[in-house]
């Protein structure tokens, strides 16, 4: 045979491997709404960049048939491309061979693919679709997902780690993308549980559906285990891409920067008219962000969880930032269970990758009750506080209206390490509002006054004149600047640009014990 022959045989060879399940399963993956593996992978990396490895890998399995099964590329497609010119890696489990399923082979090929991503320091993406663990491998399926599981903590804060759940993923199988940084899920086509509907019907009596139990809408809005949404693989593809443009390729590198026409000095009127000066009003805090952020343009990452606070990525002055703020639309903005846990994550990220954070705050204090509190409120709302103490990347707090208490602190405080700390002329600082403090220290004298409502109002405007503002914090160093609500563009442009060298350390530690 020549070897003109040979590569011939080589192109037949990769053709047939590449149709993985054959023309009919993928003719029926396309009738329930999806893409096949391949095609994922096209529209997330830049045409023409991807590079597939392992196309070759087979299973050894012998048990239950399956030494005459054929399984084309294991089930899994790996590599590498570019997206938006940037390296990255991936691999997308295709549903059209043996269900997804991962065995010994399988595992080895997104291991690899996890490995040389580490080396190369580029993100991670994970495509998953998959039935869970091949049976018929029984114990090596298992340890593919621990060498799977072992990685993704290795590979935690050095490389960003993003997983798409666009099919099933049960079982042993969610921990993977539990793992990782961001979750994104595709609406009516994919599921996360660890115990299906039937296991759950057949021990605790409960009907669920699927959907229910683990749709993209139950995981976004409901547990948290989810950060993104999208109607379809494309769309959801074109996030990832999006979130991708946002963050550095590692660790080391620094975030990449955007130039933008959009003024760094820039003023807004607007910013005049948004928040309401009486303190029991509502507005949309994200009205602020779109105002200050350059263009408007703001990825907000679990928008529909923890609603009471606000987290996402934006640039300024084509600098990548992290933005976590209160939200008075929700709960007046306090601070509970959920909404700790959720800012706390996402200022650990930041944190890890070298994004400066930016917080806005207006909130009451911590959400009271019994349920926060038996849930664990203490422990929770110590994540705040410990994530922002630790943080080192430059970190700026704008105080727009109430800043209460313990949240006070919890928003990123001086005393939390922050560098840099504004208010506008609403801002409330103080241990509590002026109603409470007033009734709690003049309670004797409004009691006893001939008229105690008018008593109690002249000692609440007495107490917010002395203690309900800025300027005492200010006076004491707590904040640097009051400022203009127009001019918060270019002051918060002003203060990230002076500490873009910021070089801070920690005491020297294995690690420590974050109140999880």
């Amino acid at each position: 045979m020549t070897l003109r022959q040979m590569v011939e045989q080589l192109r037949e060879r990769e053709q047939r491997l590449r149709l993985g399940g054959g023309e009919k399963r993928i003719a029926r993956h396309h009738e329930a709404g999806k893409l096949t593996a391949r095609e994922r992978l096209d529209l997330l990396f830049d045409p023409g960049t991807f590079v597939e490895n392992d196309l070759n890998m087979r299973h050894r399995g012998t048990e239950l048939g399956m030494d005459s099964v054929e399984a084309p590329g294991e089930g899994v497609v790996t590599g590498y491309g570019e997206v938006e010119g940037r390296l990255c890696f991936a691999y997308a489990q295709d549903a059209t061979v043996m269900g997804g399923s991962l065995g010994e082979m399988h595992a080895k090929k997104i291991t690899k693919v996890m490995d040389l991503a580490m080396k190369a320091g580029a993100p991670l993406i994970g495509l998953n679709d998959s039935g869970g663990a091949r049976i018929q491998e029984g114990v090596d399926a298992l340890d593919g997902y621990g060498q799977i599981f072992f990685r993704n903590t290795l590979a935690s804060g050095v490389i960003p780690q993003i997983s798409a759940i666009m099919g099933p993923c049960a079982g042993g199988a969610v921990y993977s993308p539990g793992l990782t940084d961001f979750v994104f899920m595709a609406e009516n086509t994919s599921q996360m549980f660890i115990t299906g509907p039937d296991v759950i019907k057949a021990v605790t009596g409960e009907d669920v559906t699927k959907e229910r139990l683990g749709g993209a809408a139950s995981h976004n809005q409901l547990s948290g285990v989810a950060h993104f949404s999208a109607p379809n693989d494309a769309a959801l593809l074109e996030q990832i891409r999006r979130l991708l443009s946002f963050l550095p390729s590692n660790n080391v590198d620094d975030p990449p920067r955007r130039p933008s026409s959009d003024p760094p000095g820039r003023e807004e009127e607007a910013l005049l008219e948004i928040v309401p000066a009486d303190a029991n009003k509502p507005y949309d805090v994200r009205s602020v962000i779109q105002l200050v952020v350059d263009d408007g343009d703001f990825m907000e990452v679990h928008q529909a969880y923890a609603t009471n606070v606000v987290v996402g990525f934006a640039r300024l002055a084509g600098d990548t930032i992290g933005i976590v703020a209160n939200q008075p639309r929700v709960l007046a903005g306090c601070i509970d269970i959920n909404s700790s846990d959720k800012s706390a994550r996402f200022i650990r990220f930041c944190d890890a990758f070298n994004i400066p954070l930016v917080t806005l705050e207006d909130t009451p204090g911590y959400l009271p009750g019994t349920a926060q509190e038996f849930g664990g409120i203490i422990r929770h709302g110590a994540k705040l506080l410990y994530a922002y103490s630790e943080a080192t990347v430059p970190k700026l707090t704008l105080v727009l209206r109430k800043a209460y208490g313990g949240a006070y602190l919890a928003m990123a405080a001086k005393s939390l390490g922050a560098d840099q700390v504004f208010a506008w002329p609403t801002a409330e600082i103080a241990v509590m509002g002026a109603d409470g403090a007033a009734n709690i220290i003049f309670r004797e004298e409004i009691k006893q006054a001939a008229d105690p409502d008018a008593a109690r109002r002249s000692r609440v405007a007495e107490y917010r004149e002395k203690f309900n503002n800025p300027y005492v914090a200010a006076a004491r160093g707590y904040v640097d600047a009051v400022i203009d609500p127009r001019q918060t563009r270019r002051h918060l442009a002003q203060a990230l640009a002076g500490l873009r060298n910021k070089r801070e350390t920690r005491p020297a530690k294995k690690h420590g014990n974050f109140p999880v």
